[in-house]
């Protein structure tokens, strides 16, 4: 019961905007603490549907200098705004560099704002696995816009469509990372085009180039993804850019996308639970004791190939639970 309590009285902060609250309960998510399963639920009730954008790009595009000035925008208009930068990993820490919280230190002090980073830790796509978690604590705490910059790392970084209600893609001119770099992956979920840097030579060669794919590559849903030049640096263009988020909002409401996006993000989001549970499940299960070496040494020394050991762990897993009397038969 004093469990209970505690965890109610968590929650009671984080809606109220406790920042302290709200830090401590993203870190407990990201660490996987006992608690945070059912601190999580709690939360998921109270959290109210954001306005999720996803920006990436190749790294050097000036993304989070385009996400702060973005956020300052929407701050114009008294939104609570929520910002998930997703850094690299560090490799003597396991945390994130911190690198995006830094250039943002211009928003630091505004109390409307809270900006998360979090460590890729190794996974690919360019999010953190909490990644979703961690919008859903934002959007319990009042957060109506909630910005997610990923890692960087190119192609790789198409995890954030599953997660963003619109994704923005951000290139730069004189940078390589022209409209070839980027023609498979992260080009198909792109919602919306930003050349960032356009005070560079060679935007609109960019801007040609992307307008001439988009041209011979149209989208299924109709959604025609607009292509905005914008200068992070001066503020130049992020009002174009964010009524290109407007628009790409009101067009999904318009024709279920956003519904249809919605459906998908949540399969997406019950499968990689449900592939995470089972692996921790069959590791507890049958990987502990040093029996995964012992499975090792049989494919080095070729009593097995790795595709039999994995079926006969499977296998032992399966006969385990299926031994195993549930709650209500003991």
């Amino acid at each position: 019961m004093a469990q209970s309590n505690e965890l109610q009285s968590w929650v009671q902060r984080i809606v109220a905007g406790d920042r302290r609250a709200i830090g401590r309960a993203i870190s407990a998510i990201e660490s996987g603490k006992p608690e945070a399963s059912l601190l999580f639920k709690l939360l998921f009730a109270e959290a109210r549907q954001a306005e999720v954008a996803g920006i990436t790009g190749a790294p050097g595009a000036g993304k989070s200098t385009l996400v702060e000035k973005l956020a300052a925008d929407y701050r114009r208009d008294e939104r609570r705004v929520g910002i998930v930068a997703v850094d690299p990993t560090s490799p003597f820490s396991g945390g994130a560099i911190l690198g995006d919280r830094i250039r943002m230190q211009s928003l630091s002090t505004d109390p409307g704002v809270y900006i998360r980073s979090m460590a890729t830790r190794g996974e690919l796509g360019g999010l953190a696995p909490a990644a979703h978690d961690v919008v859903t604590v934002l959007e319990a705490a009042g957060c109506s816009t909630v910005l997610v910059e990923t890692v960087g790392v190119g192609q790789d970084e198409v995890e954030v469509a599953h997660l963003a209600d619109a994704t923005v893609l951000v290139l730069a001119p004189g940078m390589g990372d022209d409209v070839q770099t980027f023609k498979a992956g992260v080009m198909e979920i792109a919602d919306i085009f930003a050349i960032n840097k356009a005070d560079r030579p060679g935007a609109g060669r960019v801007e040609q180039e992307l307008r001439a794919m988009l041209s011979i590559s149209p989208r299924s849903d109709g959604w025609r993804p607009p292509v905005v030049q914008t200068t992070a640096t001066t503020g130049e263009g992020v009002a174009e850019l964010r009524k290109a988020l407007d628009d790409f909002r009101a067009f999904g409401e318009n024709t279920n996308l956003r519904l249809k996006r919605q459906r998908e993000k949540w399969r997406a989001r019950l499968l990689a639970l449900l592939r995470q549970r089972l692996f921790e499940q069959v590791c507890r299960e049958q990987l502990s004791d040093g029996r995964v070496d012992r499975w090792v040494d049989d494919v080095i020394e070729g009593r097995s190939d790795p595709h039999s050991a994995v079926d006969a762990i499977v296998r032992a897993s399966t006969k385990l639970n299926t031994e195993t009397p549930r709650e209500d038969e003991v």
